[in-house]
């Protein structure tokens, strides 16, 4: 009776066990789809398999087209001491016990590397390891890669039932591996469409200029943002940033209609801003459906005594204004009302004396908007930024105020940064 309860009560442990290894593993799958970004990917189907099968260490072999070595090696697991211990060390191509998964991709367990036929010895600082328990990974029928454990933190060799659940993760993680490159996929088309329609800025000698454009972060987010220079026959600089609201193409489509039209309302009606505005209004209004769309539009004229900033907003941002001493101001003014709200209404215009060296700063809510700070806060920020950066060329300074906007990233940004020429 004794031997029957004793057998009874080790099959429901281990029916608990495969249940709870059950949990684990349907909760991995959902963590590693969770991804998109792939380096995320990859390094979360590791330490998300080290977990399920308790083992100290893991690593992903990513394989090269050829199929034949290893081109990339993601590990988890490893110690500060350990990892320095290897430094100067190249990562594994695939030789030995690593490259017998490849050859032969069928699961593999060893009980003593060493031991194993085609061992070839560890690097000199590589922590000792004993056992391993390796996967192939294959995403739409083809290896992808290969997944190592090595070292169950019990001191045991990896068993049946860590075999079983590893190749189940394998599985799964194919399908994460394909998400996460067809999510980049579809963001890096989506950025090269979106660029495709923003122009190259001409030469606007004798002012310099720059622009740089992010796209969001959710996939496949083609955005309205938009920028545009030019410089017309009355020697003024036209600059201009817009955004349209949503992020699908016809976003896109309505943003590449507003500032081809507005560059030939530009040439045809030079001044003020407010009317170039009011017209571009009337003419969507009449011949698009345009979305509601904010706007800044400025003007950099030649003065008496420097240079004179003349401009319009549609519901935009400010200007940010960079002295050539590093002082920052943002133009506030009244903004008026956005494109595509009632055309009837009038937009007012504003000035503002430029001197020589000034920069303009224009730009689109998406390089200040953060859910969780005010936007005057987020403003701040940008022009401190600006003003740490205020001497750098401008190419340099437009990208550093993208790499290091004080938004959340979740809206396509753009700027465009315009400088006034010494003049004699």
């Amino acid at each position: 009776m004794d031997d029957q309860l004793e057998g009874t009560a080790q099959q429901l442990r281990s029916v608990a066990r495969a249940k709870d290894r059950l949990q684990g593993l349907l909760t991995a799958v959902l963590a590693i789809g969770g991804d998109l970004d792939l380096p995320a990917v990859l390094f979360r189907i590791v330490t998300t398999a080290m977990d399920l099968a308790g083992a100290r260490y893991g690593a992903l072999g990513v394989l090269a087209p050829s199929g034949d070595h290893l081109e990339q090696f993601i590990t988890a697991g490893l110690t500060d001491e350990e990892r320095a211990a290897l430094g100067g060390i190249d990562f594994p191509h695939g030789r030995g016990v690593l490259g017998h998964l490849i050859h032969h991709p069928e699961p593999l367990r060893v009980d003593d590397i060493p031991s194993h036929p085609a061992s070839v010895g560890f690097p000199p600082g590589h922590p000792p390891m004993r056992t391993l328990l390796g996967v192939a990974v294959t995403v739409r029928g083809e290896i992808y890669g290969d997944l190592y454990l090595s070292e169950r933190r019990d001191g045991r060799p990896f068993d049946e039932d860590d075999e079983e659940v590893v190749r189940a993760l394998a599985g799964a993680a194919g399908i994460a591996i394909e998400n996460a490159r067809l999510f980049g996929y579809m963001r890096d088309s989506a950025e090269q469409f979106q660029r495709l329609l923003l122009p190259t800025l001409p030469d606007l000698a004798p002012f310099s200029a720059a622009a740089v454009y992010r796209t969001a972060a959710e996939p496949a987010s083609v955005g309205g943002d938009w920028y545009d220079a030019v410089v017309l026959p009355d020697r003024a600089c036209a600059a201009v940033i817009g955004d349209v609201v949503g992020h699908d193409l016809h976003a896109a489509a309505a943003m590449a209609q507003a500032r081809n039209m507005l560059r030939a309302l530009l040439y045809a009606r030079w001044t003020p801003p407010s009317s170039v505005l009011t017209q571009l209004d009337h003419t969507v209004h009449a011949i698009t459906d345009l979305p509601v769309t904010t706007a800044c539009l400025a003007r950099i004229e030649p003065a008496a005594h420097g240079w004179t900033l003349h401009w319009s907003t549609a519901g935009h941002l400010p200007p940010l204004v960079l002295g050539p001493d590093g002082h920052t101001r943002f133009l506030y003014a009244e903004p008026g009302i956005p494109l595509g709200v009632d055309p009837d209404l009038d937009r007012p215009d504003h000035t503002h004396p430029l001197p020589s060296g000034a920069t303009v700063v224009l730009f689109s809510d998406g390089l200040v908007e953060h859910p969780d700070h005010p936007i005057d806060d987020r403003l701040n920020a940008l022009a401190d930024l600006a003003a740490a950066h205020a001497h750098q060329p401008l190419d340099d300074l437009v990208r550093t105020l993208a790499d290091h906007h004080p938004s959340d990233g979740h809206d396509d940004m753009a700027i465009l940064a315009i400088r006034t020429p010494t003049q004699d």
